[in-house]
């Protein structure tokens, strides 16, 4: 993944943290309305690019760098896994995470702690980006539903049961076929 070489500070999704200084304890509270970048969710449904996306977020400066906690919202669409329709679900998800200092993400790779679990502050600034989708995504739901009891579709002709609750066919089974004309040949002779 390549990381530009530095952040814009002007970017939505970059916070900015010099005014926490270097103090542990102090902090800033952060409410904005982003809008949503690109591939925030799967193939089958996600946040639409562009999308409004609310931040209710706090910054902490801690010894070791930037404690982001706060929650994120917005509202992802994707397509019903039963019957095919428009999917709409209102995503309210906790985002925590910690930004360290450059010296402090130093130490801990010549620790041997796994720099990709590590997100770093550049210039004192954060870049949100990467921590939104990593919150966001996984909270999506894998089989997204347009309601809760969407009876999705015929099996024999594709219909929305939805529209048509008592959409049917009639169906005789192959194996009760002979039976079927052993009553219209009984009728006949009940007739004569």
């Amino acid at each position: 993944m390549s990381r530009p070489v530095r952040l814009d500070p002007r970017s939505p999704l970059v916070l900015d943290t010099h005014e926490l200084g270097r103090r542990p304890g102090s902090t800033r509270t952060v409410q904005r309305t982003v809008p949503a970048p690109q591939d925030l969710g799967t193939d089958v449904i996600g946040i639409p690019l562009g999308a409004d996306v609310e931040l209710d977020l706090r910054l902490e400066a801690v010894m070791e760098g930037v404690l982001v906690t706060g929650s994120v919202r917005g509202r992802a669409i994707g397509e019903c896994v039963r019957c095919l329709s428009e999917a709409v679900v209102d995503v309210d998800v906790s985002l925590t995470e910690l930004y360290v200092y450059p010296e402090r993400a130093a130490v801990a790779a010549e620790d041997g702690d796994d720099e990709e679990d590590v997100r770093e502050l550049e210039d004192d600034m954060i870049d949100l980006e990467p921590a939104l989708r990593d919150t966001v995504v996984p909270a999506l739901p894998f089989q997204p539903l347009c309601r809760p009891d969407c009876p999705g579709l015929c099996s024999e002709c594709g219909a929305r049961l939805a529209d048509d609750p008592d959409h049917s066919h009639e169906t005789l089974d192959p194996r009760w076929a002979a039976l079927g004309g052993l009553v219209g040949s009984n009728d006949e002779t009940k007739e004569s």
